[in-house]
């Protein structure tokens, strides 16, 4: 299934009354659940499986009412989040974190988790360089399309 189609259900999921959805095809299967608490990290990395997605309340996704000055872009390689979940620097709890600033990354290199729907799922680096900022907090909620990490 497709970005697009998915990012177009999760809409209406959360602008509709229905608190949960499952979707079967020949590429996989997904669910969406309206409204999910985050559930911590496991002790051990889930195998990969169909692509899956956490809805947050709609009052979590409105737009702030006014924007602040737009500030000149970070130089860099913003490294995004590929779907909804929780962001995870490391494996498990207590564990050393993927990156920190001042490493260098290649591509494919591993660099947090993103947990959607109890399933861990390991992000790459999508280019090469030293991190330069870690954009999110340890077990922080993401979006769609958030940027997680700049790559310098």
């Amino acid at each position: 299934m497709d970005l697009r189609k998915l990012k177009t259900l999760i809409d209406l999921v959360s602008d509709s009354n229905v608190s949960e959805l499952e979707i079967t095809e020949a590429e996989g299967k997904v669910r969406i659940v309206k409204g999910s608490a985050p559930v911590p990290a496991a002790a051990a990395l889930a195998p990969p499986a169909a692509p899956a997605v956490a809805v947050a309340p709609a009052a979590a996704m409105a737009e702030p009412a006014a924007a602040a000055p737009a500030a000149p872009p970070d130089p860099g390689h913003r490294v995004t989040s590929p779907m909804v979940g929780t962001f995870y620097r490391s494996a498990s709890p207590g564990a050393k974190a993927f990156v920190e600033v001042g490493d260098t990354v290649k591509e494919g290199d591993t660099i947090c988790i993103i947990e959607a729907m109890k399933i861990l799922n390991e992000i790459e680096a999508d280019a090469a360089g030293t991190v330069k900022e870690i954009l999110c907090q340890n077990g922080q909620a993401v979006e769609y399309g958030q940027a997680l990490l700049i790559i310098e």
